[in-house]
């Protein structure tokens, strides 16, 4: 199956009343889509990565009662999980799109991870385009803009990811679920491929031992 793009039916899947409904939705609409853009790009952000990536999509098995606010898929070097480990996403809430390098906090080395960002916070800063957003809670739409994300609150964020164990950091961009790019499937897979290509230093930075 070619990809080819969201489209507003996608985005409405979050509006579906109750678990089951929504799940179905999910299953119908976003998946086959997110099979399709791991078929694409997997390889190409293999090569990027420097090693193999593995495609995971979100199954919301452990819901047992509330339906998910969103849904996502990730790229991780692990053939068998990826929340334990740095990874890219691409995902969508009722209101947009999300493609994120995603460090969150079942990590069991999140602490090391966060000091060498810490070590590295001029980079970071200087690495992280002004149009990105940042986030420090997966579960929430709420993120940042890089461009009001001064050193001094950076690096306040990196050391709150470090020290406090429910933080996460998230880098990226958000694309409004208007937005026509959303409906051109080969120009968002490019614009997916570049974004990540952009955040490749903080992965490699966050899995190099």
């Amino acid at each position: 199956m070619t990809f080819i793009g969201f489209t507003r039916q996608d985005f409405e899947t979050f509006h579906i009343e109750g678990l089951d409904p929504r799940m179905k939705a999910i299953q119908e609409r976003i998946q086959p889509k997110f099979k399709s853009i791991g078929q694409a790009l997997c390889d190409d952000l293999s090569l990027l990565a420097g090693s193999e990536l593995h495609v995971h999509i979100a199954k919301h098995a452990r819901r047992k009662t509330n339906a998910p606010k969103d849904t996502w898929m990730a790229f991780c070097h692990n053939k068998r999980g990826y929340k334990q480990h740095p990874h890219f996403q691409i995902g969508l809430f009722d209101d947009r799109l999300f493609l994120w390098f995603a460090l969150i906090y079942e990590l069991p080395n999140k602490q090391s991870i966060a000091q060498k960002f810490i070590d590295h916070a001029d980079d970071m800063k200087d690495l992280i385009p002004s149009d990105y957003v940042l986030s420090f809670d997966h579960m929430k739409k709420d993120a940042v803009p890089a461009a009001e994300l001064d050193q001094t609150r950076l690096a306040h964020e990196l050391i709150r990811f470090r020290d406090v164990k429910k933080a996460e950091l998230l880098v990226g961009r958000h694309i409004r679920f208007d937005d026509p790019l959303l409906l051109d499937g080969p120009e968002l897979l490019r614009k997916a491929v570049e974004t990540f290509e952009t955040l490749m230093p903080l992965y490699k930075l966050s899995t190099v031992s």
